[in-house]
C-alpha cells in the first residue's frame, strides 16, 4: 500500500468506527463459512468456524490476521504430521505412542517461548485435535487437518476483502493525538484566562491514547515495510511532548510576575502561534499523506530556537521572575526542537 495516500472523509468515519466493523466483518464470516459447512457437508464442521473466529477474533488489521493465518496453517501442517505419527503408533503400541506425544508436547513447550510462539502453540493445539480421533482413524484425523488450513484460508479471505490497514489507523490515531494535543496547548497558554486552566485529565488521556498505539505499530510496520524504529521514535517523541507541555504550563503559570513578563514576550508569542501552526499542519499532512507542508515549518523552528536562546539572555538578571521563566524559555526550546523532530520523522512515514 503506498504510506502517502490520502484519507477519504468516509475512510476516516469507517476507521473510527473500527469496532463495530470488524464485528460486522466477523459475523458475516462467520454465517458464510457455516453455510459452505452445511452446504457442503464438510466433515468435522466445526474446525473451520472455531479456526476463522480465533485467526479473525482478537486482530483486526491486514498486517496481523496474513501472518498470524500462515503461522497457524505452519503450525497446524506440522501438528498434523505429529498427530498422524502418533495414530499410527498407537496401532503398534501405546506406551511408544505417549513417548512420541510426550517429545512432541516438550518441542511445543520449547519453541512457545521462542521467537514464534503463536505457531507453536498451534502445533500442540492440532496435535491434540488429530490425537483425539480415534485410535487408527485417519480419515478423521486428515480431516480436521484440512478444516483447520480452510478455516485459515477463510479467515484470510474475509479479512482482505475491503481489508483495514493498521497504517491507516495508526495515521488517524496520530492526526487525532496532534488535535488533541494543539487544543490543550491552546487552552494552557491563553492569554483570556486569568487563573491557571485544570487541565490534567486531558493530558493523561493524551497520553494513554499515546500508549494504545503502540499497538498497532507491529502490523503497520508489516503492512508499509516502514522500519519500526520510526514508529517507536514517533512514540517517543509523542509521550515527551506531553511530559514537556504539563511542565511548560507549570513554568507559565508559576508566579504573578514572570506570568506578565511571558505573556509580553513578542518572541514567546510567535513561538506559540508556530508551535500551534505547525501541529495543525502535521495533522493536515497525516490526514492528506503529503509531507511537504511540514517541512516548510522546520527552518521557522530553527530559528525561533536562536531566538529564545537569546531571550534567556536577556532575563539573566531578573531575579524575581528569573527561574519559571528559564525553565519555560528552555522547554520552549525544546518541545520546538522535538517538534522539528517528529515532523522529520513523519515525513519519513509519509514518504516511503
Amino acid at each position: 500500500m503506498r504510506p502517502d495516500k490520502s484519507l477519504t472523509p468516509f475512510e476516516i468515519r469507517l476507521y473510527r468506527n473500527y469496532r463495530v466493523v470488524h464485528g460486522c466483518r466477523i459475523a458475516l464470516a462467520f454465517l458464510l463459512t457455516f453455510l459452505l459447512v452445511r452446504l457442503l457437508h464438510i466433515p468435522e464442521g466445526t474446525w473451520p468456524l472455531i479456526t476463522l473466529v480465533v485467526i479473525m477474533g482478537p486482530i483486526s488489521f491486514w498486517g496481523n490476521v496474513v501472518p498470524r493465518a500462515f503461522e497457524r496453517i505452519g503450525g497446524t501442517i506440522f501438528g498434523s504430521a505429529l498427530g498422524l505419527i502418533a495414530l499410527k503408533l498407537e496401532l503398534i503400541s501405546l506406551p511408544i505412542m505417549l513417548l512420541w506425544c510426550a517429545g512432541a508436547m516438550f518441542l511445543c513447550g520449547w519453541l512457545a517461548l521462542g521467537k514464534k510462539p503463536y505457531q507453536a502453540l498451534l502445533i500442540g493445539i492440532t496435535l491434540s485435535v488429530v490425537v483425539g480421533a480415534p485410535a487408527g482413524d485417519m480419515a478423521t484425523a486428515l480431516w480436521r487437518s484440512g478444516d483447520v488450513i480452510l478455516g485459515s484460508l477463510l479467515a484470510m479471505l474475509f479479512t482482505g476483502i475491503w481489508p483495514q490497514r493498521a497504517f491507516l489507523h495508526w495515521r488517524i490515531q496520530m492526526a487525532n493525538y496532534v488535535t488533541a494535543f494543539n487544543r490543550v496547548y491552546q487552552a494552557g497558554f491563553s492569554p483570556n484566562l486569568v487563573e491557571r486552566p485544570r487541565l490534567e485529565k486531558h493530558l493523561q488521556k493524551i497520553l494513554n491514547d499515546v500508549v494504545k498505539m503502540r499497538g498497532i505499530i507491529a502490523p503497520a510496520s508489516k503492512e508499509t515495510h516502514i522500519q519500526k524504529s520510526i514508529f517507536e521514535a514517533i512514540q517517543t517523541v509523542s509521550r515527551n511532548l506531553v511530559c514537556m507541555l504539563e511542565l511548560q504550563i507549570n513554568a507559565h503559570w508559576a508566579s504573578r510576575a514572570s506570568h506578565f513578563v511571558l505573556l509580553n514576550a513578542h518572541t514567546l508569542k510567535e513561538t506559540q502561534q508556530m508551535t500551534q501552526q505547525t501541529l495543525l499542519t502535521i495533522a493536515h499532512a497525516l490526514y492528506e499523506g503529503n509531507p511537504q507542508p511540514i517541512l516548510a515549518n522546520s527552518e521557522r523552528l530553527n530559528e525561533i530556537t536562536a531566538e529564545l536562546r537569546q531571550l534567556i539572555n536577556e532575563h539573566q538578571g531578573d531575579n524575581v521572575a528569573e527561574t519559571p521563566i528559564h525553565g519555560y524559555v528552555w522547554l520552549s526550546m525544546e518541545m520546538a526542537r522535538q517538534l522539528e523532530l517528529l515532523s522529520h520523522l513523519i515525513c519519513r512515514a509519509l514518504r516511503k
